[in-house]
């Protein structure tokens, strides 16, 4: 059975533009939820921002792939949940060609890629959880295309934003991005003044607190 619901625009101009500033990382700082867990970028340098295109599909059968490269537009991501398939490949050069013909902004797979030369030397960004020779197949068993989906344990709706690095990916709701963004920019910008104080002479833990757990310890002798 196959299903495609139409595109979700989630997350505005203005917000995305905002999360070009952003490392998940810093996000890590204010929540557990909303990262994909063992997506790697497949070369050093990769960065991604952009509205979820979701895809499922079932193991064997990527026709909902090569449909979603039909619907989505530029500044997409297109973001695949391969039933918990880790063996095969459901995406490559030609599909990474496509993708960066049409300007979107980059591709995730909660499975594997394969064509890896090919895909660097487009320089497209492809999150992934490895690489695989053996790929998938254009069968028409079954597919959907923008539905709410499983990536590594976390739900993804059309239309949320997606934002991957070096660090890793993660993937927000469009009611709750602003405020997580807004809030990671003034945890970066705060860095400067962080390190200032560090080059003057203070340490970390009296910056950050933890020092007073040590104090407490020699005042009273708890441990």
């Amino acid at each position: 059975m196959f299903k495609m619901n139409p595109r979700v625009q989630g997350t505005s101009e203005e917000v995305i533009a905002l999360y070009r500033q952003v490392m998940p990382s810093t996000i890590g700082h204010m929540t557990d939820f909303g990262f994909l867990k063992g997506l790697r970028p497949l070369f050093p340098g990769s960065r991604l921002v952009g509205n979820a295109v979701t895809v499922r599909i079932p193991h064997m059968d990527s026709s909902a792939v090569h449909q979603a490269l039909t619907i989505a537009e530029a500044g997409d991501v297109i973001v695949v949940d391969m039933s918990g398939d880790t063996e095969r490949s459901c995406w490559g050069g030609v599909l990474s060609y496509i993708a960066r013909q049409k300007g979107l902004a980059g591709v995730v797979v909660a499975g594997c890629v394969n064509d890896v030369a090919e895909i660097i030397d487009l320089k497209f960004p492809v999150f992934s959880l490895g690489v695989s020779p053996l790929t998938t197949r254009i069968v028409g068993i079954e597919g959907e295309i923008n539905t709410v989906i499983s990536v590594c344990g976390t739900s993804i709706r059309p239309g949320d934003l997606i934002v991957a690095d070096d660090d890793g990916a993660f993937a927000v709701h469009p009611a709750e991005a602003e405020s997580f963004g807004r809030r990671a920019v003034d945890i970066q910008n705060a860095e400067v003044e962080l390190k200032r104080k560090l080059q003057a002479g203070a340490t970390i833990a009296s910056i950050s607190g933890a020092e007073a757990f040590f104090t407490r310890i020699e005042e009273t002798g708890e441990r």
